[in-house]
């Protein structure tokens, strides 16, 4: 029997979606066909084809995510390269990630004689804020909403899709646990004297660093990190906040063991791995009610979920005069039994199986 022929289409080849992206690919060619059309970019790894597995046809795509989507020009030349990858290949399913290649790709793509998936990890429009580029992607997203099959990576970004697309479906975001363990395997916490609460990522506009630092404020007593850096690292003032610029991996993974809660204050997520990876290191979890970090975390369950600075403020408070043990430990084991690419992985072959042509004998 024929394999069915899956086309990933990343602009977006760097960071969460990197990983998400190789992981997904590396998990389906033992099943399926798989084709991964990407382009370089800045936060792209160097070594980034060592972490694919060699039956992944490898495309570099020169055209598209040159310029975002609002540059007319380039757009007409990054859909005539996308449908010339589509003519080459012929594939029964493809799977667009991210807002650029979403927005191109369902233009390009017609979906006569394949299935058209759409995955936005986090759409754009909410983790930008509020402004005009915000308002562009929006809008791109109400006219071509129905273009595609729309498959989040929760809950509440399923409810953000379902605002566009009549077909929507999500799958839980995994870490692969068997790499995650072996990273953490002998590496030493890095611990401070004080109780200390930290984040990790780029100090953005999505990840609301004054936020962050308004929390640091309200709880002087303890010691802030901020692993990672931005172009809005100078919001973070405060006196109790350290802020160390991008870290080496395993000393990250350090730093997170000596910590004793993981703060997630962002405008919205898809799932951040960074959440998922705290949870199984057993970190206190704190994160806003925003999409993908409310549909994760279970307010008194397996975190805290908060509105407010207030409100982290008061949990950290509590945490630092007793510790509740019990809420990591549930965390944890949901990542076991969810948030893993094992899961993952059984879904995804499902999902697949169920699209596009059938399978040539």
């Amino acid at each position: 029997m024929r394999k069915k022929k899956i086309l990933m289409v990343c602009e977006s080849f760097g960071g969460g979606v990197f990983t998400y992206v190789s992981q997904l690919c590396n998990d389906m060619v033992d099943d399926f066909k798989v084709y991964l059309a990407y382009s370089l970019r800045p936060q792209t790894p160097k070594n980034y084809k060592d972490f694919l597995n060699q039956k992944v046809h490898l495309i570099e795509m020169k055209n598209v995510g040159v310029k975002d989507l609002t540059n007319v020009k380039s757009d007409i030349t990054a859909i005539k390269e996308l449908r010339q990858i589509e003519k080459e290949i012929k594939p029964d399913v493809i799977h667009l990630h991210s807002s650029v290649a979403g927005g191109l790709g369902r233009i390009a793509y017609k979906g006569r004689n394949n299935t058209v998936v759409y995955t936005p990890h986090g759409y754009a429009h909410i983790l930008m804020g509020t402004g005009k580029k915000s308002k562009i992607y929006k809008f791109a997203e109400k006219i071509l909403g129905n273009r595609a099959l729309t498959l989040t990576c929760c809950q509440s970004e399923d409810e953000e899709a379902k605002k566009f697309s009549k077909r929507t479906a999500y799958i839980e975001t995994g870490v692969n646990l068997a790499d995650l363990s072996a990273s953490l395997d002998g590496i030493k916490p890095i611990k401070n004297d004080k109780f200390t609460v930290f984040t990790l990522g780029r100090a953005c506009v999505q990840k609301q660093p004054a936020l962050f630092n308004r929390i640091a404020e309200l709880v002087p007593e303890a010691q802030f990190v901020w692993i990672g850096n931005g172009e809005l690292e100078n919001e973070l003032t405060a006196s109790n906040i350290e802020v160390t610029g991008w870290k080496p991996r395993k000393e990250a993974l350090a730093m997170a063991k000596g910590a004793d809660a993981f703060v997630l204050c962002s405008l919205g997520e898809a799932i951040a791995m960074s959440l998922i990876e705290n949870m199984y290191i057993k970190k206190l979890v704190l994160v806003s009610n925003t999409m993908g970090n409310k549909s994760v975390i279970h307010d008194g369950i397996n975190g805290y979920v908060c509105d407010t600075a207030e409100e982290y403020a008061k949990r950290i408070k509590n945490a630092m005069k007793e510790f509740p043990k019990e809420i990591p430990e549930k965390a944890y084991q949901d990542v076991l039994d969810i948030y893993n690419t094992e899961t993952m992985k059984k879904k995804y072959i499902a999902f697949y199986t169920k699209l596009g042509r059938k399978s040539e004998s």
